[in-house]
């Protein structure tokens, strides 16, 4: 039922940028009839067979074709009506076991295909699945809204709500019962039957134009290259670079092509080192308008329908706007607070620009180049500013990057705070020859914990930027289940058998992804559905900024940076040198950062006013002051993230809400014996990564620190003045229930 939970939450079909579906073994409330049908249809339908193999079985990725999906979403969906039916119909009095954990234990079925169904979206797409996306959409958003509108199955739910025998539930049986109630209101069901029928429709419109924009924007980043037949046009270009540029044009099959990628990890490396200044920005372009290039792909007239459609929703529902009901039971609670927070960080940020671009501008005049900077300059010329500044040259520094040994780090990092260890396997399959396994079990018990996939490279049919998704959630409602979880990068390939060398934002990145992997593992719950990273938007981003921190500390550094060709580890100087940087270029990362987080939030508190993209957010960014060499880290018409899916929707302000609980979080460590400090790293599995959403996070978060988190750590960890904004603290109020 976990997939039922995120589609009445948010409305979302099975998106890419969205999905984190469950998977339990088959529960035993299906009628013989229904067990019948659905073993039936197994033989014939692969998707739909139970999880067979170790582990507690595993995905059969080996086995699926795309012609399978739409039978398999069907009939699954099918089975899991029949089980709400069953629900809904029971003639005994409604309780928490009978009622809500029963519907905890629904839809794995659908869990299972659904899983799948979501990999093939990010990883595996082509027209033909295309084309089964475009028809399903619809249909999955219908669904759902046939069992959050279903009033006999509500009524139960409220009964048990409401029942003073609720106070002897368990706290986390509690939890569960307050987010399943309040999850069915927010979707509409105390609505009349003509608003939920209306609800439905919206839900469905909605479906398809994720569905559309997705589809546009994984067009433009497949087919839309910058091809280079010039050897001269790669100077300054490190060998890695062109190494992958070259394999990208064909490699040695098609020697003298070099092909610069539509996506960040082929992009942000050539405007950082090419010194051709025309192609830098033709590369520039090519990025920046995903989306919007005025064609069939063009996503400006779908974000516009979006927009209408949520807002329309939203009043249906009885919010203000979009943004007001997104965010009602985050720990920001309102747009206000939201924007507040980044509206604070916005002129300091917006000073270090103005300092960045006055040291880049005087370093261009002093070598004559006759130029303004532009955005296509900006990274170009930061990285010559930090050489000659900090005497620190991030080529020089990808040297010591392998993807590989980073890899190995963050294994170990995982054993100091987690107990955890990796061992590679082989016995699984997996849905592309990229594609590899590990088990994990705890250090000092052998006790298996679930298994790691990692899909580390770019390829035809992928969606560009990094993931992490579970492919079955931890649970001990059903007996032990151990969890499935995966990472998902798009790191560019170089020559076959060197190894891949990567930047030290990816490097970040990569952590970044695999904090989220460690929540989903460290899980420690009773019910699938408040499992590992089923938190609120402004919390599930915390566990992964987290372990950003620890790329940069001594013992991973002097152990995994190794250099590519020497076997050296990285030496003390030059991480003197990158910690005297750490703050470098800052001003760059926050604002174009921002912006994106400001123009969603000002997108969906515009209520049912019509909007033209592009327009709103060329004002928008006028009013802010936005500095003309910069432009937003996602514009609108790319920006998957809020219109692939309501996933991220009205809550991308929540990568720095989540900044400040981060910064705050590891100044603990630092206050304590540092960043491997055995006893605070006990207190952060006990509060924060093991608890799911089985407790407020507030409460975990004070469990843990003691106090609400303060923003100060964050101006710190940035290197603004410190700034406060309500005291120095940001408190959440407990979420209430809906009315």
């Amino acid at each position: 039922m976990r997939k039922l939970l995120l589609l009445c939450s948010v409305f979302i079909s099975v998106s890419a940028f969205a999905q984190n579906p469950s998977t339990m073994s088959m529960n035993t409330m299906h009628t013989s009839g229904a067990e019948n049908t659905l073993t039936s249809a197994a033989d014939q339908n692969p998707l739909l067979a139970k999880w067979s193999g170790p582990y507690g079985g595993v995905p059969a990725f080996d086995k699926v074709k795309i012609s399978d999906f739409k039978p398999a979403l069907e009939a699954a969906m099918k089975e899991n009506l029949d089980e709400i039916e069953k629900i809904a119909g029971n003639p005994e009095a409604a309780t928490f076991e009978n009622t809500i954990a029963a519907l905890d234990m629904t839809g794995q079925s659908l869990d299972r295909v659904s899983t799948i169904y979501g990999v093939w979206s990010s990883s595996m797409n082509n027209e033909e699945f295309q084309a089964v996306e475009t028809e399903m959409a619809p249909k999955l958003s219908a669904f759902s809204d046939q069992i959050t509108q279903n009033e006999k199955l509500f009524a139960r739910i409220e009964k048990v709500y409401n029942s003073p025998e609720k106070s002897k539930l368990t706290p986390e049986q509690q939890r569960l019962t307050w987010i399943y109630y309040t999850n069915f209101v927010r979707a509409g069901a105390k609505l009349d039957g003509s608003a939920k029928a209306k609800m439905s429709q919206l839900n469905q419109d909605l479906a398809g134009l994720y569905t559309r924009f997705s589809q546009n924007l994984l067009s433009d980043e497949m087919n839309r290259t910058v091809l280079i037949t010039k050897a001269a046009d790669l100077k300054g270009l490190p060998q890695s670079i062109t190494d992958a540029a070259a394999q990208a044009g064909g490699g040695e099959k098609n020697p003298g092509n070099w092909v610069i990628k539509n996506t960040r990890s082929s992009v942000d490396p050539f405007l950082t080192y090419a010194d051709n200044r025309t192609l830098r920005e033709q590369v520039w372009r090519m990025f920046i308008n995903r989306g919007d290039n005025g064609d069939e792909h063009d996503n400006n007239a779908i974000i516009t329908q979006i927009l209408s459609l949520r807002a329309e929703r939203a009043k249906i529902l009885g919010y203000k706007t979009h943004a007001h009901w997104r965010l009602e039971n985050t720990m920001a609670k309102t747009p206000e607070n939201a924007l507040q927070l980044l509206e604070s960080v916005w002129t300091p940020a917006v000073a270090r620009v103005k300092e960045e671009v006055a040291d880049m501008q005087a370093l261009a005049n002093k070598e004559g180049a006759n130029i303004t900077i532009e955005p296509w300059d900006y990274r170009y010329y930061a990285e010559k500013v930090r050489k000659e500044r900090y005497d620190l040259d991030q080529n020089e520094v990808k040297e010591y990057l392998q993807l590989e040994k980073l890899r190995e780090g963050m294994f170990w990092v995982a054993g100091e705070l987690f107990d955890f260890v990796f061992t590679p396997v082989n016995d699984v399959p997996v849905y592309h020859p990229d594609v590899r396994v590990w088990e994990v079990k705890k250090k000092s018990s052998g006790e298996h914990i679930g298994l790691w996939y990692f899909d580390a490279y770019a390829r035809s049919g992928k969606r560009s930027g990094a993931w992490m998704n579970a492919y079955r959630n931890q649970q001990k409602m059903d007996g032990k289940i151990t969890t499935i979880v995966s990472n998902n990068s798009n790191f560019v390939k170089g020559t076959p058998g060197e190894p891949v060398l990567i930047s030290w934002d990816d490097a970040s990145t990569l952590f970044h992804e695999f904090g989220h992997a460690l929540h989903g593992l460290a899980s420690n719950v009773t019910y699938p559905s408040l499992s590992g990273t089923n938190v609120v938007r402004d919390y599930v981003e915390f566990p992964s900024q987290l372990l950003e921190h620890w790329l940069s500390t001594p013992e991973v550094l002097q152990q995994f940076a190794i250099h590519y060709k020497t076997g050296k580890a990285i030496p003390e100087s030059l991480v003197s040198r990158i910690e005297k940087a750490s703050t470098f270029n800052e001003g760059f990362a926050t604002i174009e950062y921002l912006a994106s987080a400001i123009v969603d939030m000002k997108l969906h508190l515009a209520g049912d006013v019509k909007i033209d993209a592009d327009k709103f957010e060329k004002e928008t960014l006028a009013t802010l002051g936005m500095p003309k060499e910069i432009v937003m880290r996602h514009r609108t018409p790319q920006f998957g993230h809020i219109f692939s899916g309501d996933g991220y929707s009205a809550g991308y302000y929540s990568y720095l809400w989540s900044d400040v609980l981060t910064a705050d979080v590891y100044e603990a460590f630092l206050e304590g014996n540092g960043p491997y400090d055995k006893a605070v790293a006990k207190r952060l599995n006990d509060n924060i990564f093991s608890v799911g959403n089985t407790i407020d996070p507030q409460d975990g978060y004070k469990a843990f620190r003691g106090r609400d988190p303060k923003t100060e750590a964050l101006m710190r960890k940035r290197g603004f003045p410190v700034a406060e904004v309500k005291g120095g603290t940001i408190p959440s109020p407990k979420p209430n229930p809906v009315k």
